[in-house]
């Protein structure tokens, strides 16, 4: 009689840090936030010029608008209850 083993050989399982989701959701948070860091140094201005005025507004302050939003939605899922966990 033969037996089976009910585990993965260990050839075929993956690294246990890649399935960690703290990990990529942390290093995705940091991503959105270098971007905007990138953006702020490196990007133009929005400038507006009317008669006689001109406004000048840094696209990073844009771009971090829409990085808070992103971050609380990546940390929103990556830092959260997951199902089965203990």
């Amino acid at each position: 009689m033969t037996t089976i083993p009910h585990e993965p050989s260990s050839l075929a399982r993956r690294p246990a840090w890649l399935d960690v989701r703290d990990l990529w959701a942390m290093l995705s948070i940091v991503a959105i936030w270098l971007a905007v860091l990138f953006v702020g140094v490196f990007g133009p201005d929005f400038v507006s010029a009317s008669s006689g005025a001109t406004t000048r507004i840094p696209s990073g302050i844009v771009v971090a608008l829409f990085a808070l939003f992103a971050t609380r939605a990546v940390a929103k899922h990556g830092f959260g209850n997951r199902a089965g966990d203990s």
